[in-house]
């Protein structure tokens, strides 16, 4: 299971046959496993605007790619779990791959995990726009920008 969507795959196969309240659980379980920003990208945070305006839960996004290998780093409103659940997913699906991979993320993950009917029409949108931020940061650092 190296690749981004081969990741995901094994996630959405996952996800398929939960109901409702076992796919809530699963992004909690997710959201266990986001890091804690580290004292450098605190700082950072206070400097640089990575917020996902698009959001209505604070949610910071950071990727950097070192050697070819992506990393995608985040900070969520503890308030939000199935916020941070999902941004915990993007982060294992994208850790260590080539930034043109991270680019081929679907557009459609929360309707292939089932989780669209399940957040709800605002939260939906906020998570789309997290996966389009991922995808933009990804571009900015490929044609160099910070």
């Amino acid at each position: 299971m190296n690749s981004v969507q081969s990741r995901l795959d094994a996630i959405i196969g996952e996800c398929a046959e939960l109901d409702g309240r076992e796919k809530l659980e699963l992004l909690l379980d997710f959201a266990s496993r986001l890091p804690p920003l580290s004292t450098e990208q605190q700082a950072r945070k206070a400097s640089e605007d990575r917020r996902v305006h698009e959001c209505q839960t604070p949610v910071f996004l950071w990727t950097e790619t070192q050697n070819d290998a992506s990393r995608l780093i985040a900070e969520v409103a503890p308030e939000a779990p199935t916020v941070m659940g999902f941004v915990a997913i993007l982060t294992e699906a994208i850790e260590g791959r080539p930034p043109e991979e991270v680019l081929s993320l679907p557009d459609d993950i929360l309707e292939r995990m089932g989780l669209a009917e399940v957040l709800g029409i605002l939260r939906t949108r906020g998570l789309r726009a997290i996966v389009g931020h991922v995808k933009r940061s990804i571009v900015r650092g490929m044609a160099g920008e910070s």
